[in-house]
């Protein structure tokens, strides 16, 4: 199941001053070196998440998403995995509060929908679990610790009211 596939660079100095970006739908076979470049930058190096732990195998398999401003430069992913497992979502510092969050969570949920998957779920950082909560995802179990950083199971389903 590999996604539509179809390069980018980031560069915060050239940011227009009325943010303009679109999700599209990436793969990790043409897009590694974008999808890459964002997550290492945010987990690895502003987050302190080992390598190892981020680097886990499942890219290849993954619906990928990536944010990109109109010249094409990378801002922010997320990924799909086919159990429902949402993840490795990550906006770049300069681009964070701009609403690129929300859309490349959306645009996932709606792959999520066209897949056929009956709901879905993530490991939320403490600190953005109410972002998560905008978009229907509601917590379950106690908080746990994954890479040294305070998390929350949340579940989206469609169906709950």
């Amino acid at each position: 199941m590999t996604p539509g596939c179809s390069m980018l660079s980031t560069d915060a100095e050239s940011m227009p001053s009325k943010p303009d970006y679109a999700p599209r739908d990436a793969c990790w076979r043409e897009d590694a070196e974008a999808l890459a470049a964002i997550r290492r930058r945010v987990f690895i190096e502003e987050q302190g998440v080992p390598e190892a732990l981020e680097w886990d195998g499942l890219d290849e398999h993954a619906r990928h998403v990536l944010a990109e401003t109109p010249d094409g430069r990378a801002i922010g992913c997320a990924r799909l995995l086919d159990d429902g497992h949402i993840g490795r979502m990550a906006v770049l510092p300069e681009w964070r509060g701009l609403g690129v969050g929300g859309v490349l969570l959306r645009r996932l949920l709606e792959r999520a929908a066209e897949a056929g998957l009956p709901r879905c779920w993530l490991d939320a950082q403490t600190h953005a679990t109410g972002f998560y909560r905008r978009f229907g995802f509601h917590e379950e179990g106690e908080e746990f610790l994954d890479a040294g950083i305070p998390h929350r199971r949340m579940r989206h389903d469609p169906t709950r009211s």
